[in-house]
């Protein structure tokens, strides 16, 4: 299993990218459809949350749970993004390329 700390950071970057998917969100405006939106805001909103908990806990079994959580909320943004028409490209992008560095730190930490 990685450090806690190499977890924390990569976690950490993912955020980052997560969090440029909610921005082109706000900034793609009407075009992209709610469920997108929703899914990526809820996503985001939980990046940080795990952000924290990754910060007061370094147990795996924490950890484990928070890349998990994380992975699966980037499953449902994924699917709502390439399921949709015409979603911005820039979205979906960040969408993917958060969702596959989540899907390869999720198989480092088990």
């Amino acid at each position: 299993m990685m450090q806690a700390n190499e977890v924390q950071q990569r976690v950490n970057q993912i955020k980052q990218t997560i969090h440029q998917a909610c921005q082109a969100c706000d900034s793609a405006g009407d075009s992209i459809p709610s469920n997108i939106k929703s899914s990526i805001a809820q996503w985001d909103q939980r990046s940080d949350q795990a952000t924290q908990t990754l910060q007061q806990s370094s147990d795996e079994a924490s950890i484990r749970q928070c890349v998990d959580e994380l992975e699966q909320l980037g499953d449902q943004a994924k699917t709502a993004c390439e399921s949709a028409v015409n979603v911005d490209q820039k979205v979906k992008d960040a969408v993917i390329k958060a969702h596959q560095e989540l899907s390869q730190l999720k198989h480092q930490v088990h």
